[in-house]
């Protein structure tokens, strides 16, 4: 099934209404994902990126029935994970000779994958491809979005970005395109996507995002690698990365925390009571994590000024859900954000500096002050659990 992006150009690839993990089971992809492929057909055909490997057999034939797969004069192949290149064996076992052109590491990650020597053509920032009819595609390298061999590819004459991983979501929308997705869920899936896999590499994505603009290239449509196409003002998913990699924060305030008997539970429950109390107008969430999505926390966590983490005290250590938690926390490097730690013990009460050695070892800004309760709170210690909690905004106005 093809679908037309823009005059000579068609998205031909793969729409995964069932998929529900990405990454093995490290990303959850609870409204599914795409696997955009789009060819291209000037003087010159061209086919951008293939499809996950379970679909490439489907995705052949689809693409033969389009074109004679021998007709196919270039295959650009912009990163080299396999929910990308995945089809190129099942395609090259019919066109062996084709000339595949994408980055130096990407010959890497290909060879190492597929252990095939086919017909690489090694390009770099600044490259082009002449495709005939007095259209180009210029390549731009974006290493370390998300991996050393990610590149983008852009097509002139008719203005279009595609954008690789950058600006993508895993969103499986029939429409393709942003104008005709439901907002809302183009935008939570958008942010999760972002906070999830391009955090990281801030510093990267800062870079580059000047480096693009500096090419003052003319973008009328942004054809990402999964999720919808920016085709409606496109510019505006660039100006949200602008925004988001530079350590982003609402008005908000996360609180995490697991529990055995509800007594954790309870004192999280009393801070967000204090928060409230003390400012209508900040948005407090509360998170038993042992029941909530890791991914969809984190990107929770990636909207907050503040965290507030607790546990009970187990073994003198934290609950372990809580403890891999936080251990993802690290490795997505967010910064500018503050955390403070609470626990209820029945006798070592360890749990709160256990969690405060581990968020100032995930970058965040630790409250020397913990919260914790021997037992069960009484009245007057569910009024300091609450001026806790007031204390931690009002550490943040600071």
């Amino acid at each position: 099934m093809k679908k037309l992006i823009k005059n000579n150009v068609d998205w031909v690839g793969k729409i995964d209404w069932e998929l529900r993990t990405f990454h093995g089971e490290e990303f959850s992809t609870h409204s599914g994902s795409s696997y955009n492929s789009y060819l291209i057909r000037e003087e010159k055909t061209v086919l951008v990126d293939t499809v996950w490997l379970p679909y490439a057999k489907e995705f052949v034939d689809n693409l033969a029935s389009e074109v004679p797969l021998e007709e196919i004069d270039y295959i650009v192949i912009n990163h080299g994970e396999k929910d990308h290149s995945g089809a190129l064996t099942e395609l090259m076992q019919r066109i062996p000779d084709t000339p595949i052109y994408c980055t130096a590491n990407a010959v890497k990650s290909l060879k190492g994958q597929y252990h095939q020597d086919w017909n690489f053509n090694v390009v770099k920032t600044g490259d082009t491809l002449d495709i005939g009819n007095g259209k180009e595609l210029v390549f731009v390298e974006m290493k370390m979005l998300h991996w050393p061999d990610s590149m983008a590819t852009y097509m002139t004459g008719d203005n279009i970005l595609f954008s690789n991983d950058a600006f993508g979501q895993h969103y499986a929308c029939e429409h393709l395109f942003n104008d005709l997705a439901d907002p809302c869920r183009l935008e939570r899936e958008a942010i999760k996507y972002y906070a999830n896999i391009l955090n990281p590499f801030n510093k990267i994505l800062k870079k580059k995002l000047d480096e693009i603009l500096a090419l003052n290239l003319e973008i009328d449509i942004i054809a990402t690698s999964h999720g919808v196409i920016w085709r409606d003002n496109p510019m505006q998913i660039v100006e949200k990365y602008a925004a988001w990699c530079r350590d982003y924060q609402e008005n908000q305030i996360t609180i995490i925390y697991d529990t055995m008997w509800n007594g954790t539970k309870r004192i999280a429950e009393k801070m967000a009571e204090g928060i409230q109390a003390e400012d209508s107008e900040t948005v407090v969430k509360l998170f038993n994590v042992s029941k909530a999505d890791d991914n969809d926390l984190a990107t929770e966590v990636f909207k907050s000024r503040a965290i507030a983490v607790g546990s009970p005290t187990v073994s003198n250590s934290v609950l372990r859900s809580l403890s891999g938690f936080l251990h993802y926390l690290k490795e997505l490097k967010f910064k500018n954000k503050k955390g403070v730690a609470f626990g209820c013990y029945g006798w070592s009460g360890e749990s709160p500096g256990v969690i405060q050695a581990m968020l100032k070892d995930a970058g965040f800004d630790v409250s020397e002050e913990v919260f914790k309760v021997n037992w069960n709170m009484t009245g007057d210690l569910e009024q300091e659990a609450m001026e806790f909690g007031k204390k931690l905004l009002k550490d943040l106005e600071d």
